[in-house]
């Protein structure tokens, strides 16, 4: 399948032949053309990579020939709608804008299964891995991929009792990066130890056959603890505990990427804390990659303030070259994560890096002395010391029993509430028995003694081949199962949404299609319950479902609050029913430049009647604002409450080629009066025919303006760009050179 920018994925199509599927490739790939400096636009830039076949450049990239440089660092979003066919249509959109790790986030009781799940069940907040959810989103991948001409790397995680079994599943289906730590599991899920490290070394050999690229879960810990910021030597030490596990167990250095996160956010002096700690383990772990988080810790539902952290949170990736730069949501305080605020974090990590190329060939951070030398050594010390204290005590298992992990004092010091598991306890308790000294296991990426000499000596090194090769080298040894719940599977989703994918009908969505969530932001002029409330009624009163107010901020106590409002409209819009006018079409700025060069323009502007408004149509005319006047049209200002008999005698004065009238009051229709008399005023003056007359203002409309004389009327949203172009195009149709 090949996709077309305006054409919708297929996802029936996703779906055929799944069980004939086989991905293409196995393995993490990076990013290309990493250090070469490259010619974008009017710019160079010494931090990028290979820029994209097809993407979605930021918003204000017309203004730079539409360029959109892709940083140097992999850019992660993370995927949680609960359906993957969705999630699937939302992997294109953030590949489009740049994003090349793409993880899908399962549900926490995941974690708790001691089996692979089949069939594909809805989850809220993530869904259970599935095979047949792993190899859809994969499939579909390799055709985004060729969409956007970068390859994309697929990732989930390999956690829980089921584990190996998942990652076994994961190299066999293409999965290029993965979570896998087993203290995650002991700190967090309450596996037990034994278990969870046993597993984790089988898990991590078939990750290690499958160059999948493995992302620990040290970072957990500060968004864990009470007072995040006094964890950072905890946290290198999680970090050094899993990467030496890894190795022993036969993963590449290159593929341990450290999952670190600033710990503190604003307004703690979260740089002062923050750099240093990322600058050691920099330092410490400098053979490993950086899979650097934004902090979570403290996010509350301002969107606004979770992009300002996550924006210093990508100043410190800049500074201490993070090769994986996560994006976390800015609505993760709030909702299940929507569509547009994935897209929003993968263009905030975008424009940072672009912002911020070349940046640390102008700046030095000062490691020899000062506060950052201190802080830096400090860190390192209190982390060699708390290994140290591991070891003294009998080793990791004894310290977790003790209580050492996700305390919230700044060691050495202890608050007494860190997490304790016991050794003999958790999930998966005494279900770890010794091999025989037979025992065979004639299978690929095998951890432990499995006696394959036994047997055969020349398959030691390949025990597979005893059975005719395993389903790593033989994927139709694979069964592969389809669905096993009549109720909940995704062909019964796709037949509920079925008119919104086979006709003309939409309906607004934010996690699924056809969910209907539309927001709404508002203000309102009292304290914030009353307004909470009042809001919730005013959603009712404009017949949304559900209504439910997701973010409040207080401006002051007294004058009002902000309020953000989702709702559920219970109605779809047949698009073939609509009546949309025709895209304006925009000439390019030199198009516009050259032509007035060739035949200069002069404009009158004025707002007329007795109206002050001047907003408007200064950034129409003004240079400053992406006016007229940045083309070379000489603009001519009257100012404000300028009668209209006044605008066509300065035009005949100088010998304008258009007027522009701008109007904002519209009681008793006086706007549209005034451009009726403008109109007959120059029919009456003999120079209607020689000059274009334009109108503009929040309340006009084209078609209305025309009505009422006007060759053009320019409403709401309406700029310089638009205007030269009507005018220029004018021109030449006076002129018959069109």
């Amino acid at each position: 399948m090949e996709l077309k920018p305006n054409e919708k994925l297929d996802i029936e199509y996703i779906l055929k032949d799944l069980d004939k599927y086989r991905p293409r490739r196995r393995g993490w790939t990076w990013r290309e053309g990493i250090g070469e400096k490259r010619n974008l636009g009017k710019f160079e830039y010494y931090d990028t990579s290979e820029s994209l076949k097809n993407s979605q450049p930021l918003p204000a990239a017309k203004y730079f020939d539409n360029i959109d440089p892709q940083p140097k660092s992999i850019i992660t979003t993370e995927i949680a709608s609960g359906r993957f066919e969705d999630d699937i249509r939302r992997m294109r959109m953030a590949a489009w804008h740049g994003a090349d790790h793409l993880m899908v986030i399962r549900t926490a009781g995941q974690s708790h299964y001691d089996g692979l799940i089949e069939g594909t069940p809805q989850g809220i907040g993530g869904i259970p891995i599935t095979r047949k959810q792993v190899r859809a989103q994969r499939k579909a991948l390799d055709i985004i991929e060729d969409e956007v001409g970068r390859p994309i790397n697929y990732h989930s995680y390999v956690s829980g009792v089921a584990g190996p079994e998942i990652a076994v599943m994961f190299a066999e289906e293409g999965v290029n990066g993965a979570h896998q730590d087993p203290q995650y599991n002991v700190l967090y899920r309450n596996i037990n130890m034994v278990r969870s490290f046993v597993d984790a070394a089988c898990a991590k050999r078939i990750m290690a056959w499958a160059d999948i690229a493995q992302i620990d879960g040290a970072h957990n810990a500060n968004a864990t603890a009470r007072e995040a910021w006094k964890v950072m030597p905890e946290l290198m030490v999680q970090h050094g505990i899993n990467s030496m596990f890894s190795i022993k167990v036969g993963m590449k250095k290159e593929n341990i990427c450290l999952s670190t996160v600033p710990p503190t956010a604003p307004p703690a002096p979260c740089m002062r804390l923050d750099l240093p700690y990322a600058v050691a383990l920099r330092e410490l772990f400098d053979e490993y990659k950086m899979r650097a988080q934004m902090n979570t810790k403290y996010m509350e539902s301002s969107t606004r303030e979770a992009t300002v952290t996550h924006t210093l949170n990508l100043l410190i990736s800049q500074l201490t070259r993070a090769e994986i730069q996560s994006t976390i949501t800015p609505d993760e305080g709030r909702n299940v994560p929507w569509h547009i605020y994935n897209i929003e974090a993968v263009d905030t990590a975008k424009q940072a890096f672009a912002g911020m190329d070349g940046l640390t060939d102008m700046i030095e951070i000062k490691r020899n002395k000062g506060e950052l030398a201190d802080k830096v050594r400090e860190l390192k010390e209190r982390a060699v010391l708390f290994m140290e204290e591991i070891i003294e005590v009998g080793g990791y298992f004894n310290a977790v029993e003790q209580g050492f992990f996700v305390d919230s004092g700044y060691y050495p010091e202890r608050n007494g509430d860190g997490i304790a598991r016991k050794i003999d306890g958790g999930i998966g308790l005494g279900t770890i028995y010794e091999r025989e000294e037979d025992y065979m296991a004639p299978v690929t990426a095998h951890f432990g003694y499995n006696n394959i000499a036994q047997y055969d000596e020349s398959a030691v090194d390949n025990p597979s081949k005893l059975i005719g090769g395993s389903t790593f080298e033989y994927p139709d040894k694979i069964i592969y199962i389809d669905e096993l719940d009549e109720n909940d599977n995704v062909y019964l989703r796709l037949e509920e949404t079925k008119e919104l994918r086979n006709t003309s009908k939409i309906k607004p969505e934010m996690e699924w299609l056809g969910d209907g969530i539309v927001l709404m932001t508002m203000f309102l002029p009292a304290e914030e319950r009353v307004a909470e409330f009042a809001a919730l009624e005013i959603g009712r009163r404009l017949g949304l479902e559900d209504v439910e107010v997701i973010h409040k901020e207080i401006m002051q106590e007294a004058e009002g609050t902000r309020i953000e409002l989702k709702g559920i409209v219970g109605f779809t819009i047949d698009i073939d029913e609509l009546i949309i006018p025709p895209k304006p079409e925009i000439l390019t700025e030199d198009e516009i430049r050259e032509d007035i060069e060739q035949n200069p323009m002069k404009v009158v502007a004025a707002t007329v009647g007795e109206d002050e408004h001047s907003v408007g149509l200064r950034e129409i005319i003004d240079i400053k604002h992406g006016g007229v006047e940045k083309y070379g049209i000489e603009c001519h200002y009257l100012g404000t409450s300028v009668p209209v008999e006044k605008l066509v005698d300065a035009a005949i004065e100088i010998d304008a080629d258009a007027i522009l009238a701008s109007t904002i009051i519209s009681h008793d229709d006086i706007h549209y009066k005034n451009m009726k008399k403008l109109h007959e005023l120059c029919i009456e003056k003999g120079i209607r025919d020689d000059i274009i007359l334009a109108s503009g203002g929040t309340q006009v409309s084209n078609e209305l303006a025309i009505e009422n004389g006007m060759d053009a009327g320019f409403g709401r949203g309406s700029n310089g760009d638009q205007v030269a172009t009507f005018l220029v195009k004018k021109r030449r149709e006076m002129k018959n050179e069109d």
